[in-house]
């Protein structure tokens, strides 16, 4: 199935997987080498995305992992819009997805130069949410969380965790296009309120999520539930990240959302020679 965003009138198009790499404005992030907080580390950071082959860029300021700080609206605010000049300044063309699951936040930073909005609550923990994205007419990473940040790794429970997750996205895609939402991303949650055997069976059926007739993002970088997998720490994780990422591909993915750009282009170039020249 062949999708595009419109990013301020010109399209992307996502005929071929994309990769968006991460720059993390924040000093406690889960994985400590993609933290960055001052000038000089934001831009070398942000070059190294862009000359590893970033399609996108994908700014947080405000870590979604258990026992994070707090971040103030206006601290979250301050840190995301100078990710976003640097950005602008060096790469006016890349598109930008902020990662905000406030709206006023989301609408400031849109306001300011950013194409996409990435919110790990579908709009749960703003109701606001999906009238300032519909009024922005910004596409709109919309993903599946159970619980809070804070707390929804304390023993997630489903029935039916492929069916529970894509119903929740599907209802939400529907409300959202119902109040004139366009360019809808669906992101399944991936460690966000999953377990180690939630997270593999949403990825066994992750061709599935081709029902809700969207764009899918996969997150997985690093994540957890490669190194409780296999052990290490997120900093010994990139090798079981390839081979989600590779995996993810393969069943469908369009947006690969990554710390290690280099790797996850790698693992496109080898899917799309795979796919484009069998044997």
């Amino acid at each position: 199935m062949t999708f595009s965003l419109n990013i301020r009138g010109r399209l992307l198009s996502l005929t071929e997987p994309r990769i968006m790499g991460i720059l993390n404005i924040t000093p406690d992030s889960f994985y400590a080498e993609s933290r960055t907080e001052h000038e000089e580390s934001i831009v070398n950071r942000l070059h190294q995305l862009m000359d590893e082959g970033a399609d996108m860029i994908d700014i947080g300021a405000y870590s979604s992992r258990p026992g994070a700080a707090v971040v103030s609206e206006e601290e979250e605010t301050d840190r995301l819009l100078r990710g976003l000049r640097l950005v602008r300044r060096d790469y006016p063309d890349v598109p930008v997805s902020v990662d905000t699951f406030r709206s006023h936040v989301a609408r400031v930073a849109v306001e300011e130069g950013a194409d996409i909005v990435n919110d790990i609550s579908g709009g749960e923990m703003d109701r606001n949410m999906f009238h300032t994205v519909a009024r922005l007419g910004c596409p709109y990473i919309l993903m599946h969380m159970q619980g809070q940040p804070e707390n929804m790794q304390d023993a997630p429970h489903y029935d039916d965790v492929r069916r529970e997750v894509m119903l929740y996205l599907a209802e939400r895609i529907d409300r959202l296009r119902q109040m004139g939402g366009k360019d809808i991303i669906a992101d399944p949650g991936f460690g966000f309120g999953k377990s180690l055997e939630h997270n593999y069976t949403l990825l066994h059926h992750l061709e599935d999520f081709a029902e809700l007739d969207v764009p899918l993002l996969v997150g997985v970088s690093r994540k957890s539930m490669v190194y409780k997998l296999v052990g290490g720490t997120p900093q010994t994780s990139l090798n079981g990240t390839t081979a989600l990422h590779t995996i993810a591909l393969m069943k469908g993915a369009h947006i690969l959302r990554v710390h290690d750009v280099k790797a996850a282009v790698e693992a496109k170039q080898i899917y799309l020679q795979m796919i484009h020249h069998p044997a």
